[in-house]
């Protein structure tokens, strides 16, 4: 079974009587429903309906444990605690930082107490799990190929945060927005644009017939842009784009090209979407 470490990783733990309802009135998961054993992913939004921080999380015992990056775990740690204010409710980060994530048929099928089931993976009909501490795993590289293959978008990899809506990176189709529960910050815009079926950029899988060009390389239709390129592992990548124009080039023959270097784009089998190729299928 493959394994890689992902130091980049930093746990942050949610106790106390009102966990559990704290983090389901605040976050887009639907944490009253999140299975034992199963790592679901989520995000704290902008009151503007964008992805202010991303993480993962889990049941701890009677708690939780989120799964975001080094970079956001300090500030997200204060954002919660703002957010605290009476409720019987304790936020720690834990220590040491570090992921551990394995993946293949056999991968972490006796998961002990700590390790999880990463459900964007499962979505995706591939099994990849978790487990805190990242020491004496293998590289990093085969795990982002692998995600990359799998259309799992990551931020500061493939968006930028307090840039990009939950359904631009397939949160709602990967079980990290709930439509069904109540009010939680950010939730009447996401909401709206579900309804009224409005998400416009949409992540994709990028091909190549040779190397793609670096992170960040602008990606135009017909001389106009239409998205960024995120991920790359060697031909092949991640990008969000504006689907509707990406739907209208690949219908009339038009090329996409990255850095003059030509680009399929795909949308990922497991997310059931389509390039629209007219006005009318987009509405």
């Amino acid at each position: 079974m493959p394994e890689a470490s992902l130091p980049d990783r930093a746990l942050i733990q949610v106790s106390g009587a009102d966990a559990e309802h704290f983090l389901h009135n605040l976050v887009t998961t639907d944490i009253a429903a999140l299975p034992q054993g199963e790592a679901w992913p989520g995000a704290l939004l902008t009151p503007q309906g964008k992805i202010l921080f991303d993480f993962l999380v889990w049941r701890d015992g009677d708690g939780f444990v989120l799964d975001t990056s080094v970079g956001q775990r300090e500030a997200l740690v204060k954002r919660l605690l703002m957010y605290k204010l009476r409720a019987a409710v304790e936020i720690s980060p834990l220590e040491p930082t570090g992921v551990t994530v394995g993946w293949g048929e056999d991968a972490g099928r006796d998961l002990g107490g700590t390790g999880v089931v990463d459900h964007r993976f499962a979505v995706a009909g591939i099994r990849v799990t978790r487990k805190p501490g990242g020491a004496g795993a293998g590289s990093s590289q085969g795990y982002h190929a692998l995600r990359v293959l799998s259309g799992i978008a990551e931020s500061c990899l493939d968006y930028a945060l307090q840039d990009a809506f939950p359904h631009d990176v397939l949160f709602d189709l990967a079980g990290g927005v709930s439509f069904r529960k109540g009010c939680y910050v950010g939730q009447e815009v996401v909401s709206r644009m579900q309804h009224r079926g409005t998400a416009r950029r949409r992540l994709v899988l990028v091909t190549a017939d040779t190397a793609l060009p670096a992170t960040g390389a602008e990606i135009l239709a017909g001389g106009k842009p239409i998205g960024t390129l995120g991920s790359v592992a060697g031909n092949r990548g991640l990008a969000i784009v504006r689907i509707d124009r990406a739907g209208e080039a690949i219908a009339a023959g038009t090329a996409i090209r990255a850095d003059e270097t030509e680009l399929s784009l795909q949308l990922p089998g497991w997310s059931g979407l389509a390039f629209p190729s007219s006005a009318a299928e987009e509405g």
